[in-house]
């Protein structure tokens, strides 16, 4: 069983000709409305791969609410320990290219009033796998962090969007999660050099690096292990990195070893770029089943 507590938010999506520099402003033709949230994405990527999801964070009570959650409930995670507390539910605006790249905006709203109290102690066990990124609140982040480490747990963290947990709780962790702007950024901020092998060195836990189209690696204590690319026809990349850990850990809480987890990760992912839109990109197990033949 996976426990994701995380940030929920409805993603406002804008198609453009080209991104927007700063006092530019571009016309679109259309705009389109999907549940997003780095947390709420991870956890319904782990869903539709298979595995038991129970999502806690928090929405606001008023009219984006019930439309932020409606992917998850439909992709069958369970929702029941999502708050709903007075303010704003968190939204995010999110401007895409024709190349897929894109440009992305986050109001952070209910998601900094998520507590991890929300996550309580029947959860946590050696079954478990907690699933973690940083759009909420950094401190009951690595509060559940310490929950979990003396629950015996498995830990993921995502460290996105990039910024400061303390070393305690990153050492707690059995896998982190980057990409390439968050591994140098924690590189920098920990004063280490080497890459993902210097995180590795310095946290003394499994580093998995995502690399866009060149693929993903990781370093533990075993060596390093690296997974090529797959080429597919990029639509939309908005969410690949959630994709992927979301099915990183639905994987691993099966019982895959790192580098079965990493590659059917690596195609999920993959197939979540040819298509557009955040939480309804995300594939479903058979199709990426059907990839990895």
């Amino acid at each position: 069983m996976i426990v994701c507590f995380g940030s929920v938010n409805l993603d406002l999506i804008f198609p453009l000709p080209h991104l927007p520099v700063a006092g530019q402003t571009v016309l679109g033709p259309s705009m389109q409305i999907e549940p997003g949230g780095k947390g709420a994405n991870q956890a319904v990527a782990a869903a539709r791969d298979g595995t038991k999801v129970i999502f806690a964070g928090a929405v606001g009570k008023d009219a984006l609410a019930e439309d932020a959650v409606e992917l998850m409930r439909e992709s069958g995670v369970d929702i029941s320990r999502v708050a709903r507390i007075k303010g704003a539910t968190g939204c995010a605006a999110i401007c895409v290219d024709p190349a897929g790249r894109n440009l992305i905006a986050v109001a952070s709203g209910a998601n900094q009033a998520a507590k991890q109290a929300q996550v309580t102690d029947d959860l946590l066990d050696r079954k478990t796998t907690v699933l973690l990124q940083r759009e909420t609140d950094p401190g009951e982040t690595e509060a559940l962090i310490a929950r979990a480490r003396a629950a015996h747990c498995r830990i993921v963290l995502n460290l996105a969007p990039p910024g400061p947990l303390s070393l305690e709780a990153l050492r707690a962790l059995d896998v982190l999660v980057v990409n390439e702007d968050e591994a140098a950024w924690l590189a920098g901020h920990l004063g280490v050099s080497g890459g993902t092998a210097g995180l590795h060195q310095a946290l003394g836990i499994d580093v998995v690096q995502t690399l866009g189209a060149e693929g993903a690696e990781a370093v533990t204590s075993a060596g390093i292990f690296r997974v090529p690319g797959r080429e597919v026809v990029v639509v939309d990349t908005t969410g690949a990195g959630d994709c992927f850990t979301g099915v990183l850990a639905a994987a691993l809480d099966r019982g895959q070893p790192l580098a079965t987890a990493i590659r059917r990760a690596n195609v999920a992912a993959g197939l979540s770029c040819t298509r557009r839109g955040t939480q309804g990109s995300m594939p479903r197990a058979a199709e990426t089943d059907a990839a990895l033949i």
